[in-house]
């Protein structure tokens, strides 16, 4: 055979001594063969070096073996915070193990959503997995509508619209060991630097909030609550509002460590002491919460896990396999020298 030339998948069923057909059932991974078969099979594409044409296997297969990850986030935060980081690790680790390829893409303004949804119902993707949804985001309902099938990195934020497959952590379990890790050292006028109105986490960590504060018999005061998007940006606003609005707080929950990194920087310039005057408790458990100055007692979440999961329950969900709707995960508070 000329050694310039691709071998073909005529040739590997010469070789193996089957039909060309016995030849794409093994490669498609179809059952109908016997393991002596596929041996022979396996063994031929090996000793000959064939490489399947994945544009004819997809045309066949009506498979491409491509997941996309969508971020409803722009680039720059995509990029910036050490969440989405975790997640990309989960997700590419399982993919690998399952021979599937991940496409990255980002979408946050109205027209993103639009190009990007066109191309996901397009054919291009065997699924989707979906992180940092909002509220009015477009993407799930046209996924359903194509019937494409997706994972929600988080709990649907409209339950009750059908069945929807996520993989989510434990938020309100997670604000609530803040909170309480908080009461339980002496303080009483908790604050809470909280996430997005229109995002289950930022609902859920609220939540939690409230209810650990109703549970140690706090009053809940509506000038200790100020909103962000989970930033450094949003938490530095949202910390100076709070001390305008509470000057006598004596502790802050931040959402993410992010804003209670933001919020660390904004008490020393109002001149409070962590955790001295101001105790303080984030969300996350990020490198920079250890590295900080006084290390950040955080809520550990497990973000690379839940990628996992996620690609896991897509994955198994694509080979029709029975999957639960939806996975929750459990988190834990690491105490440092912050609150």
């Amino acid at each position: 055979m000329d050694g310039e030339r691709r071998p073909t998948l005529e040739a590997v069923a010469r070789h193996a001594g089957v039909g060309r057909g016995t030849v794409s059932r093994v490669i498609n991974g179809s059952e109908r063969v016997s393991e002596r078969t596929r041996a022979a099979v396996q063994s031929a594409i090996e000793e000959l070096g064939y490489v399947p044409n994945r544009a004819a296997r997809t045309l066949v297969t009506r498979r491409t073996d491509m997941v996309a990850l969508v971020v409803s986030e722009s680039e720059e935060r995509l990029f910036a915070q050490p969440f989405f980081a975790g997640i990309v690790r989960g997700v590419a680790g399982v993919l690998a193990e399952r021979g599937l390829q991940l496409l990255l893409a980002t979408a946050r303004t109205a027209a993103d959503h639009e190009r990007l949804g066109d191309y996901l119902v397009g054919g291009h993707v065997d699924g989707v997995l979906l992180v940092s949804l909002h509220a009015d985001d477009p993407l799930p309902g046209r996924l359903t509508a194509a019937g494409i099938p997706f994972v929600l990195g988080g709990r649907p934020a409209h339950p009750g619209a059908g069945a929807v497959h996520y993989v989510d952590i434990d938020n309100v379990g997670g604000a609530g060991l803040a909170v309480r890790r908080l009461a339980g050292i002496g303080r009483r006028r908790i604050a809470t630097v909280a996430g997005p109105a229109d995002m289950p986490a930022g609902q859920d960590r609220l939540e939690g909030y409230l209810r650990a504060l109703e549970e140690a018999g706090l009053e809940a005061d509506p000038a200790l609550v100020a909103r962000a998007d989970f930033s450094r940006e949003g938490g530095t606003r949202a910390m100076r509002g709070l001390l305008e609005a509470a000057p006598d707080l004596d502790a802050v929950f931040a959402a993410s460590d992010d804003m209670a990194l933001a919020a660390l920087r904004v008490l020393r310039e109002a001149g409070r002491r962590v955790p001295e005057d101001v105790a303080l408790v984030g969300y996350d458990d990020t490198d920079l919460a250890a590295g900080a100055d006084p290390p950040l007692t955080t809520v550990h979440q497990p973000t690379e896990r839940m990628g996992g999961e996620m690609a896991r329950l897509l994955a198994d969900r694509a080979l029709a396999r029975a999957v639960p709707e939806g996975v929750v995960l459990e988190t834990r508070l690491v105490v440092r020298a912050s609150g």
